[in-house]
């Protein structure tokens, strides 16, 4: 990748910078520069200032001072997940060899630090009939996930696993460590709740544990000549599900290349994978409308160990070149499921990989004040649709696919985003306007310098 820096360090800053952590340091003119600035997001071409390998707290404290008194930002990305412009000129900390785990079932509280990754936790967790709030990749990490507000497989049962964070360790602006909790700064702790990360590096994170007995689900996938009638189905089971219940359908275009298995190689499919938390016999009458469209060509639906979650929706862990777009739905009626079909089945010529409708509502749509800045989300579904962009000249195809979905969907597209897809947005485009205006005066009391920059910066009031 050519590297075109849009920030660069000095080299006598450099080294102080190296002097000042234990960890790693790579910068500009370094031979493994290309490779370590790379985000998860292979079309992301981020440019920080510097990337630094932290090794703990103490190389955190070290680095947030540093910014500070070189009027630099810091910026946290464990994994390489979440890459925005934003991060453009940053020291870009890389907090992903920190995987700190403890648990207390007592308590039912974990504590994971930073670069903890969902797969680590459901591990650890799985056969206790304790669970935190997962998603659909057991790759991202429980930090990040969390601080953006956090949708679960278990989400309409639970809500947004934002909610349940107990504590928040963290480097604030200053370059002091604080453990930050309701009581000891309810502003800040509402706005870590679900407001991102613009807030200080975080070090670790406690979070409330929940009760999962039994966990059933996995995916049954049909031909695509069945597509209309599965999601009729799936939009008629949706309708009235209970929160234990979550469906996601998706329409899946696999590329004809040599990387995708004989079976699916160059063909669709409709899918729907589903978690049910309970027992076999309860979850089967509810998923009875759909099998009786036709016999599944596929079906892995059983038992699901909480350490096998991940494996449900089957998302790729390694990096990977696509665009990508997520927006929230009003409905998901008969008539939006033939809008659907007419951008998204063969004979469109669709250069996009995959479709997916989640159902939300239950737990997630309701209000309550001791949530923090994740607030709830009315909107009943969620619609994702991308493609993969293997080489340069498929970006304009894949983004004139993406267009076209929303073209098609847009008297279903209520407008409003969720930071945990977001791509690129400033947080002034994530939030309705009163939780916008507080996450801005609480930058402004916190951060007034701006030191901190997550992927969605918070403009300071």
């Amino acid at each position: 990748m050519e590297s075109k820096e849009i920030a660069t360090l000095a080299p006598q800053l450099v080294e102080v910078l190296r002097r000042q952590v234990a960890g790693r340091v790579v910068v500009a003119g370094d031979a493994e520069w290309d490779t370590e600035r790379l985000a998860w997001h292979l079309l992301a071409d981020q440019r920080p200032a510097a990337v630094v390998h932290v090794k703990g707290a103490d190389d955190i404290v070290a680095a947030v001072k540093f910014a500070g008194r070189h009027g630099l930002a810091v910026s946290a990305q464990p994994v390489g997940h979440g890459a925005t412009p934003a991060l453009s000129g940053t020291i870009l900390l890389r907090t992903g060899g920190m995987t700190g785990l403890e648990v207390n079932l007592g308590d039912g509280v974990a504590r994971v630090e930073a670069g903890v990754r969902w797969r680590d936790l459901n591990s650890a967790l799985s056969g206790t009939a304790l669970s935190g709030l997962p998603g659909s990749s057991g790759d991202t990490t429980v930090v990040g996930y969390t601080l953006g507000g956090g949708i679960s497989w278990f989400g309409r049962r639970y809500g947004q696993a934002a909610n349940h964070i107990r504590a928040v360790e963290l480097v604030d602006p200053q370059g002091d460590l604080r453990r930050v909790t309701r009581e000891s700064d309810p502003e800040l702790f509402w706005a870590l709740r679900g407001g991102g990360g613009d807030f200080g590096i975080v070090v670790a994170m406690e979070i409330g544990l929940v009760f999962i007995d039994e966990i059933y689900g996995g995916r049954l996938m049909w031909p695509v000549e069945h597509a209309r009638d599965v999601l009729r189905a799936f939009a008629e089971v949706t309708a009235d599900a209970p929160d234990e219940l979550t469906l996601w359908a998706w329409l899946l275009n696999f590329p004809d290349v040599p990387f995708v298995p004989e079976p699916v190689r160059g063909r669709w499919f409709v899918a729907v994978d589903s978690t049910y938390l309970g027992g076999r016999d309860e979850a089967e009458n509810l998923l009875a409308p759909l099998r009786a469209v036709a016999e599944p060509a596929a079906d892995s639906v059983a038992v699901v160990p909480l350490s096998e979650l991940g494996s449900i929706a089957q998302e790729p862990d390694d990096p990977m070149p696509g665009l990508l777009k997520v927006v929230l739905l009003s409905g998901f009626d008969e008539e939006a499921i033939d809008a659907l079909l007419k951008v998204a089945e063969p004979g469109t010529a669709s250069p996009l990989f995959a479709f997916e409708v989640r159902h939300l509502g239950g737990e997630f749509t309701r209000a309550d004040e001791a949530n923090g800045a994740a607030g709830h989300i009315e909107e009943p579904y969620l619609l994702l649709f991308g493609g993969f962009v293997a080489a340069p000249e498929m970006a304009v195809p894949v983004a004139a696919g993406i267009e076209a979905v929303q073209t098609q969907m847009a008297q279903w597209i209520t407008g409003r985003q969720l930071p945990n897809f977001a791509s690129g947005e400033p947080s002034g485009e994530l939030y309705p306007p009163d939780v916008q205006a507080r996450l801005s005066t609480i930058k402004q009391r916190v951060d007034p310098l701006g030191v901190i920059r997550s992927n969605h910066p918070v403009r300071p009031d």
